[in-house]
């Protein structure tokens, strides 16, 4: 069972790597881009026989507790197979 779990900037906090990517496509001609948030996704891969509940709490605990600073992060969880 695969996990993917991305990882972004809540949107109230300044994304200056977002800022600059969008200015760098409106440089190139690129002017329909309004804004730009940049963010992070993880792959996690559980043991064979973890079983669907447990692997999922656990990825769930694991995203909170250490993939995303809860202050300036939000998370997503998304189930792969």
């Amino acid at each position: 069972m695969r996990f993917r779990v991305h990882v972004s900037l809540k949107a109230s906090v300044l994304d200056p790597q977002g800022q600059t990517i969008r200015s760098a496509l409106n440089g190139q001609g690129h002017h329909a881009i309004a804004d730009v948030r940049q963010g992070k996704y993880f792959d996690i891969e559980m043991a064979p026989g973890t079983g669907r509940e447990q692997a999922r709490a656990e990825v769930d605990l694991i995203a909170r507790d250490v993939l995303a600073n809860p202050v300036i992060e939000d998370f997503r969880v998304e189930e792969l197979g």
